[in-house]
C-alpha cells in the first residue's frame, strides 16, 4: 500500500528551541518555566528520541478522504486532520458572531492556549504545532496546561462497566440537589489533576460542598447580608465619613501577622488573578477560600452585633459591614470561572448587573486605588441561601442522593466479587505443607446427621481402614447421591467431635464462584489410600 508522510523529522531543530527556551525563528514566544513539567518532559523525551516521518494517511472505510486524485481509498489519519477542527470551530464561530477568524489564529495579537490531557500532549505540542510552521501565518500556543488523569472512587472510569457518572445522568439524578452544576464544578475543580493523577470521591464532594461553599462562602455572604438589611434597610453604610476613624480603624489587628482588611484582600485578589493566569486552577480556588475565611475572621473578630447592642451608631458598625459588603462584591466577581450560577446569585442579592468582559481589570484597579466596588447608599436585596448543607440534621434529603451514589458504587463491588476468587492466604514454607497427609478415597456410605441441616456422616474408604468424617454439604449434596465419589481426604488432621459424631479427616472442596462445593477427586482408576503430593 502507498501512504503520504509528513517529514517530522525536519522541524525537530525549531521544535526543541521553542519548547525548551521559549523561542521561535529568533525571538522569544513565550516563557518555558511556565509550561507544566511533566509536558515539557514529554515533549524533550519525543524530541531526545529523535522525530521520524509521520505518516497522515490510513487504509479506512471511515474518516475524511484524501482530497488527492491519486488517493483513492485514503482517508487522513485523525490526528492530522482533527486540530484543523479547532480552526474551523473558530471560523464557524467568528461568522455566527461577526468577527474575523483569523484575528484568532493569524492576528499578531492571538494567543493560543491549548487545554487538554496528558495522553495528548505529543500531538498539541509538536505535531500539530509543526503542521501549522509548516503552512506559515498561524500563531502557535504560548501554553499547553495538560492536566493529568482523573480517576472515579480509586478506580478508571469504566463506562462499560458503570464505573462513573456521565453530566447528563448526574444532572438527572441530582434534580432535587439544589446548585447542582456549581456543587459538582467545585469538586472538580478543587480536585483537578493538574500536576499528577486525581480521585473524585463522594465523600470529598460532600466536603468540599459543606466546609467551602456552604460554610465559609454561603454562611459569610449571608451574614453580612442580613445585618445590612437589619441595621441598614439594606443600603451599604457610608464608612468614609470619618476619615481619622477609618484608618485608625483599619489598623486594627485582623491576624497575627497584623494585616489590614483591606490589604489583606486585595493580596489575595492579586494572588488569584495571577494563579488563574498561569492556570492554576486548584490555587486560585485556594485563593478563593482564603478570601471566604478572611471575611468570616473579620466579622467574627470585629463583631458588629455587638457592637449594635452596646451602641447601635457606632461608626465600627458601619466600616465592619461596608467592608464585609466589598468583599461580597469581589467574591461575586472571582466565583464567576469556578461556580457561574453563584456568581450570578450573588450579583443579583447585591443589586448589580451581570458582569461583563473587562469588569474583573475595572474592580482590581479600584482595589489598588481604594475605591469602593459598591458605593454607599446602593440598596442590595434580600439575603437568600447559596448552599444548603448536605449533612444537616433537619434535612438529609441532600444526603440521600449522595448515599444513593455511593450504595450504586457498593453494589458494583459486590457483584464483581461474585466472578472473582478469593484472594491468596499468607505463604508457607514448604516444610509446614508436607506435613499434610492427603490421600485418595472413596465414600461408601452417607447419611444425614439428626437436628443439624448443613451436616453429613460420610464413610470414606482408605483401602487400609475406614474413616468416618463429618461434611458441611449437606444443603448442595443428597446422601444417595454421592455413594461411589472418589475424594481427597486430609486424613492427619487431628480429630473433633461434631453433634456428637467424631471426624476422622477432611474431605477436601472446591468453591465455585456462587459459593458451591465441588468434590476434588483422583483420575478414574485411582486406587484408595495413596498419598497426593
Amino acid at each position: 500500500t502507498k501512504h503520504w508522510y509528513f517529514r517530522l523529522d525536519k522541524h525537530e531543530g525549531w521544535l526543541r528551541e521553542w519548547i525548551a527556551e521559549g523561542r521561535l525563528d529568533g525571538q522569544f514566544h513565550h516563557d518555558p518555566k511556565s509550561w507544566k513539567k511533566h509536558v515539557v518532559g514529554q515533549c524533550m523525551s519525543w524530541l531526545d528520541g529523535r522525530l521520524i516521518p509521520r505518516a497522515i494517511t490510513r487504509d479506512l472505510d471511515w474518516g475524511i478522504p484524501v482530497p488527492l486524485p491519486e488517493a483513492e481509498g485514503k482517508v487522513l489519519y485523525v490526528w492530522f486532520d482533527a486540530p484543523i477542527g479547532y480552526i474551523s470551530a473558530t471560523r464557524q464561530w467568528a461568522a455566527e458572531q461577526g468577527k474575523n477568524w483569523e484575528d484568532y489564529w493569524k492576528g499578531p495579537n492571538a494567543r493560543i492556549v491549548h487545554f487538554i490531557g496528558k495522553d495528548n500532549i505529543v500531538f498539541h505540542c509538536i505535531v500539530f504545532p509543526a503542521v501549522l510552521k509548516a503552512h506559515g501565518e498561524y500563531q502557535l500556543p504560548v501554553n499547553v496546561p495538560a492536566n493529568q488523569f482523573l480517576n472515579f472512587e480509586g478506580r478508571k472510569f469504566s463506562k462499560s462497566r458503570g464505573w462513573g457518572i456521565e453530566q447528563h445522568e448526574y444532572l438527572e439524578v441530582f434534580k432535587d440537589f439544589p446548585n447542582k452544576e456549581d456543587a459538582l464544578r467545585y469538586a472538580l475543580l478543587r480536585n483537578m489533576p493538574e500536576n499528577r493523577d486525581s480521585d473524585f470521591r463522594w465523600d470529598e464532594f460532600a466536603d468540599y460542598h459543606d466546609k467551602d461553599l456552604a460554610d465559609k462562602l454561603g454562611n459569610f455572604v449571608n451574614r453580612v447580608l442580613v445585618l445590612t438589611n437589619k441595621y441598614y434597610e439594606g443600603k451599604v453604610p457610608d464608612a468614609a465619613g470619618n476619615k481619622a476613624f477609618r484608618q485608625d480603624f483599619d489598623k486594627l489587628s485582623l491576624t497575627a501577622q497584623g494585616s489590614a482588611f483591606r490589604q489583606k484582600m486585595i493580596g489575595l485578589a492579586q494572588n488569584w488573578a495571577a494563579e488563574i493566569e498561569a492556570f492554576n486552577f486548584r490555587n486560585a480556588a485556594n485563593a478563593f477560600v482564603e478570601l471566604c475565611e478572611l471575611g468570616n475572621i473579620y466579622l467574627q473578630e470585629k463583631a458588629p452585633w455587638a457592637l449594635w447592642k452596646a451602641n447601635p451608631e457606632d461608626p465600627a458598625i458601619a466600616a465592619c459591614l461596608n467592608d464585609a459588603l466589598q468583599l461580597t462584591t469581589l467574591l461575586s466577581l472571582i466565583t464567576q470561572p469556578f461556580i457561574p450560577f453563584t456568581s450570578d446569585k450573588m450579583r443579583r442579592l447585591l443589586n448589580l448587573p451581570p458582569l461583563q468582559n473587562g469588569d474583573w481589570k475595572e474592580a482590581l484597579q479600584k482595589l489598588q486605588e481604594q475605591k469602593p466596588l459598591l458605593e454607599a447608599g446602593h440598596q442590595i436585596g434580600k439575603p437568600e441561601i447559596l448552599f444548603a448543607k448536605i449533612y444537616d440534621r433537619k434535612d438529609d434529603s441532600r444526603l440521600r442522593i449522595i448515599e444513593a451514589q455511593k450504595a450504586k458504587l457498593q453494589a458494583l463491588l459486590e457483584e464483581e466479587k461474585k466472578g472473582q476468587a478469593p484472594e491468596l492466604k499468607p505463604t508457607v514454607k514448604f516444610e509446614d505443607f508436607t506435613k499434610l497427609d492427603l490421600r485418595t478415597g472413596t465414600i461408601v456410605a452417607a447419611e444425614k446427621i439428626p437436628k443439624a441441616n448443613k451436616l453429613l456422616k460420610v464413610e470414606v474408604d482408605l483401602g487400609f481402614e475406614k474413616r468416618t468424617v463429618v461434611a458441611g454439604i449437606a444443603e448442595y449434596y443428597k446422601p444417595e447421591n454421592i455413594i461411589g465419589q472418589r475424594v481427597v481426604l486430609l486424613a492427619n488432621l487431628a480429630p473433633r467431635k461434631l453433634r456428637g459424631v467424631e471426624s476422622q479427616g477432611m474431605i477436601l472442596m472446591a468453591d465455585d464462584a456462587e459459593g458451591r462445593p465441588g468434590f476434588l477427586s483422583p483420575p478414574e482408576g485411582w486406587p484408595n489410600g495413596f498419598p497426593i503430593r
